[in-house]
Formats: structure tokens, C-alpha cells, sequence
């Protein structure tokens, strides 16, 4: 009997972010799991913040990048369907990516019913009452029109800019709890998938944006995966059809 392969979940790589000290050896091993999966992989789901930052100005993509890219090539043109959610990091994501590497886009959560079980995956950010001040500048990043005038800056200024910002936020939330799991009961996505359960049911919640890798039974037949990252952890989950399971890249 033919082994039934596998689904890959994976977030926040922050391919690029100015805090990493070597780039490639960051980007060669996210590119050496993807090339590990690729065997038994089904599907694969890349939840957010794969990129610390992206931008699809008229003519030109930031630089680097190009094995990751390739390997995304490489999935999809082997009939491997590699599901690309937009994150808070990589939220400029228009129809480049999507076009050029075959990935399928999703900027909302999306619902799939896989092997009869009900999946809720969404990157994490702006869904919860607690991120009014996220929320003000994530609808500030999705209009159009101040998306049209960053794009008339010049890539050197506007990636610069992004990466001065990367830069100050994470020297700013260092010391802060936020990478620290804070408990079942204060955990807002937690909070926000027992919400969910009060009116639809669903068998496994899949977050990123959390940086802390987690598989909690929330209900008698709901689970939450926070999937970690792969800046310290380099931890992804994997579903085999009958069980979620979180596991961590040894290479």
C-alpha cells in the first residue's frame, strides 16, 4: 500500500532581516528542509513572514533570495502545491511572486477540510481586539494609495527604510515576553481560536507570528500549532493524514 504523503507547515523565516549575521547560511538551510520535503510533501503551506521584507515595486524585487525562489520554482513545477500567506513582515506580496514561482497566495485565513479534519491557518497578526494599534497600520500598509507612493521612492531609500524599522523593532522587543509563551489563558490567538470553537468547530488552529513553538490541546478535539520559526527554532509542523505533529530541522 502506497504511504500517503505528507502536508508541510512552516513561518517566519525572515529571509533577509538585518539582524542575521550570515544570509546564506540562514537562506541555505530553510532551501535544505524544503529540499528534504520535497519527496513526501502533498502540500505545502508557508505561513507568514517567510520574507523580513518584500516589496513588488513596477520593474525590480529585493535582492537575494534567488535559492529560496528557485526552490519555490522548483515545488511547483513538480506539481507541488506551495500555499504563500502574507504576513506583517512580507505584506507587500502583489502578483510577481505568485506568477513567477507558482505559489498560491493567501492574505486572509484560509479554512481547507484536509483528510476530513477542519484546518484554521492564518499567519496570526490582526486577528484578535488586542492589536488596535497593529490593526491601524496594517490598514495603512493595505491601502493603495500610500502603496503607490512608496513605490515611487527609490528601492535603495525604500528598502532601507524597511530594514532601518526591522532593525529598531527587534532591538526594541528583546527584553520583551512577547517570544515567550505567556500561558494557555493569556495567549490571545488561544483566546481567539476558544472564540471561534463557540460557534464552529474546528480540528487543528496553525498560527505563525508568535515565534514560540507550541502543539496544545485547547478542546477535546482542537488543537493549536504555533509554529516557532526558523531564526531560532527552525521548527516546522507536518500532518501524515491522521496526526499534527511539531517537529525541528536537524540538518
Amino acid at each position: 500500500m502506497e504511504q500517503k504523503k505528507k502536508i508541510y507547515f512552516a513561518s517566519d523565516a525572515h529571509l533577509g532581516a538585518p539582524t542575521i549575521s550570515n544570509h546564506r547560511e540562514h537562506e541555505m538551510r530553510f532551501v535544505a528542509w524544503l529540499d528534504q520535503i520535497k519527496a513526501d510533501a502533498r502540500e505545502v503551506y508557508l505561513m507568514g513572514d517567510i520574507f523580513d521584507f518584500w516589496f513588488e515595486y513596477k520593474h525590480v524585487v529585493p535582492q537575494g533570495h534567488t535559492r529560496f525562489l528557485g526552490k519555490l520554482c522548483e515545488l511547483t513545477d513538480s506539481g507541488i502545491p506551495v500555499h504563500f500567506f502574507t504576513g506583517n513582515h512580507d505584506i507587500w506580496i502583489f502578483d510577481y511572486l505568485p506568477r513567477e514561482t507558482g505559489v498560491i497566495v493567501h492574505k486572509e485565513p484560509y479554512l481547507p477540510l484536509i483528510d476530513g479534519k477542519k484546518f484554521f491557518l492564518a499567519h496570526g497578526d490582526g486577528l484578535t481586539p488586542d492589536e488596535k494599534a497593529y490593526k491601524r497600520l496594517k490598514a495603512l500598509f493595505t491601502n493603495r494609495i500610500a502603496q503607490k507612493l512608496f513605490s515611487w521612492l527609490h528601492p535603495d531609500l525604500g528598502v532601507g527604510i524597511a530594514n532601518f524599522w526591522s532593525r529598531k523593532s527587534r532591538e526594541n522587543n528583546q527584553e520583551s515576553e512577547t517570544a515567550k509563551f505567556q500561558g494557555e489563558e493569556n495567549e490571545w490567538l488561544i483566546k481567539f481560536a476558544k472564540n471561534i470553537l463557540k460557534e464552529n468547530h474546528f480540528d487543528y488552529f496553525i498560527f505563525g507570528h508568535r515565534h514560540v513553538a507550541i502543539n496544545l490541546k485547547i478542546a477535546e478535539n482542537s488543537r493549536v500549532c504555533y509554529l516557532g520559526d526558523w531564526v531560532h527554532h527552525f521548527s516546522y509542523a507536518q500532518w501524515d493524514g491522521e496526526t499534527l505533529e511539531l517537529k525541528y530541522y536537524q540538518g
